[in-house]
């Protein structure tokens, strides 16, 4: 006689693989929303710190502007971003993850501020991409794609 098990989410702290993936996705949303939107209102008053110092100077030999008009269109990008991360997480994971390597590669080729550069790298890789992905198999952070209500709450 052939049995089967049904296999449950839950594990034995009480959470399910669906929580713990939400959880996650909403988190990233958040922080990859507030931080660009936040550092590139900054661009435009500097209270957090010098932005230009970060900047190579290839880059302005490239861009024929200011280092400080180059940074309010960083800011505007930067902004930018962040609202796309609200709006279309998985779209938005991958600009704000591109924009983190661009930077990351302008400090490395600078050769200077290089933990910035592997701060950079390591968001952009860590948490922009990991949003990106999971953001294939949740829809709003609260609900995998394609799942019906009753399987979602079993005791719906």
């Amino acid at each position: 006689m052939k049995t089967t098990t049904e296999t449950s989410t839950a594990t034995k702290t009480g959470f399910n693989e669906h929580a713990v993936v939400c959880a996650v996705q909403i988190t990233l949303r958040v922080l990859l929303g507030i931080v660009p939107i936040v550092a590139g209102l900054d661009k435009f008053t500097n209270l957090l710190c010098d932005w230009t110092k970060y900047l190579n100077p290839l880059v302005l030999r490239i861009v024929p502007m200011t280092d400080h008009a180059f940074m309010y269109l960083v800011g505007v990008i930067e902004i930018i971003a962040g609202v796309v991360v609200f709006l279309k997480p998985r779209i938005g994971a991958f600009i704000v993850m591109a924009w983190l390597i661009v930077i990351a590669l302008q400090l490395i080729v600078w050769w200077r501020f290089l933990d910035v550069a592997v701060r950079d790298l390591t968001i952009a890789i860590g948490a922009a991409l990991t949003l990106a992905r999971l953001s294939l198999f949740t829809d709003d952070g609260s609900r995998w794609r394609g799942e019906s209500a009753d399987r979602r709450n079993p005791a719906a």
